[in-house]
């Protein structure tokens, strides 16, 4: 058996930032306070100890919750940071791509743009001019390379900046909060053209919060938890225990937010949500939620609410219209009905509140009684894994709000 290749090694990583404290003017200042051992800053330890190795034709995740240190290991794996201590080791030529469109600029055409950003990334012109057509053929802007970039719209922007970089032939492609770039149909290419790479033993290194990103695509991942690393291996386990941590970190941030709620004088109570249509539906069926609660002060009211995806917890739709206004006292029931055309397939929960006229929020509905629903369309037998597994971001809000008389 043919022993793999180390693509990158991550050898006991560590790192930290210097925040300043105070600031001084005063030479003798700043001499005492270093004699008394004052550094005018503190350390920041952003990474503590991190090891793995990613192999050649691994398709690597690397997740976490903000702050959890991610973002800068891809840094350092990029040189764009020196670790404190340990080191990384990249075996062949890497394509970073940490943030979409660094280095455009907006008063050259997207033609000298193209080859800007080639260069940046450590391309000749030759090799630029090798890919170029390519590069346009996937970005979709053959009728607009030779107008100036701030011309373009945002959306035409990121298809271009995106397609340099995954056309760009490097052996390790490092990419950082990429995969919801465009429209539905650029992120259906998108999905295809990270199929083809995952089958063609090249070596890409992903970080995201889309853990059914993670299970798609990666046959390894790493789980980096305030600086350490929490869980590495599996993409499953991985993306499970995010999903869980996210889930339990939910539940604690609500808890918290209801202490400080009822510090205050109490307007509402007893505020829960039902599901009361089927809990697995079409994008075509209607979807309808009871919410009760008693209103013991005389204010107006509202109910806002969102739909959170489960395993990614990234919100797919929202509703805080203020369409209906409560502003009378006592036990109420509020139906709200809505239908989610544009997804294709998703397990959400929702998440909902009470607020006062200037959008504060009086209540939550307890999070681990949230009502949790399927939605998947049954009209894709047949159909390209890109399109089953598309899914599309914030949906605009067409739900509708009604009252049920309370019975005296």
């Amino acid at each position: 058996m043919t022993e793999k290749k180390i693509a990158v090694k991550v050898d006991h990583v560590s790192k930290f930032f210097k925040l300043p404290t105070e600031s001084t003017l005063s030479l003798r200042t700043a001499l005492v306070n270093r004699f008394k051992g004052i550094k005018g800053y503190k350390e920041q330890h952003v990474l503590k100890d991190i090891s793995f190795e990613v192999e050649q034709g691994d398709f690597f995740g690397i997740v976490g919750r903000n702050g959890s240190g991610k973002s800068t290991l891809l840094k350092i794996i990029s040189q764009i940071y020196v670790p404190e201590k340990g080191k990384v080791i990249v075996n062949g030529k890497m394509v970073s791509f940490i943030e979409l469109g660094v280095g455009f600029n907006p008063e050259l055409t997207g033609r000298e743009n193209v080859y800007m950003n080639g260069a940046m990334l450590g391309f000749t012109t030759a090799e630029v001019d090798a890919i170029y057509d390519e590069i346009v053929e996937f970005a979709e802007l053959e009728e607009f390379m030779n107008q100036k970039l701030k011309n373009y719209s945002s959306g035409m922007q990121v298809r271009l900046a995106f397609s340099v970089a995954i056309k760009a032939q490097g052996d390790v492609l490092i990419l950082d909060e990429v995969l919801a770039v465009g429209d539905e149909a650029f992120q259906r290419k998108c999905n295809d053209y990270f199929m083809e790479r995952k089958k063609s033993g090249k070596t890409t290194i992903l970080v995201t919060h889309d853990m059914g990103a993670v299970k798609k695509y990666c046959n390894k991942a790493v789980l980096i938890e305030n600086g350490f690393t929490k869980v590495i291996g599996n993409p499953d386990d991985v993306a499970n225990q995010y999903s869980f941590d996210n889930a339990t970190q939910s539940v604690n941030d609500s808890v918290q937010d209801q202490e400080i709620i009822e510090t205050n004088a109490k307007i509402i109570e007893d505020f829960t949500v039902n599901l009361l249509s089927s809990n697995q539906v079409t994008p075509k069926d209607e979807i309808i939620f009871e919410f009760s609660f008693k209103q013991l002060k005389d204010i107006e009211t509202h109910i806002a609410l969102s739909f959170v995806d489960i395993d990614t917890n990234y919100g797919y739709y929202n509703d805080n219209s203020m369409d209906l206004v409560i502003n009378e006292l006592g036990d109420k029931k509020i139906i709200y009905k809505c239908s989610l055309p544009y997804i294709n397939r998703a397990k959400l929960r929702i998440e909902a509140t009470i607020r006062d006229k200037e959008k504060r929020v009086l209540a939550f509905a307890p999070s681990v009684k949230a009502p949790i629903f399927f939605v998947e369309r049954n009209d894709l037998s047949g159909k390209s894994e890109s399109e089953r597994d598309s899914a599309t971001g914030l949906l605009l809000r067409h739900g509708s709000w009604s009252t049920i008389e309370s019975e005296e």
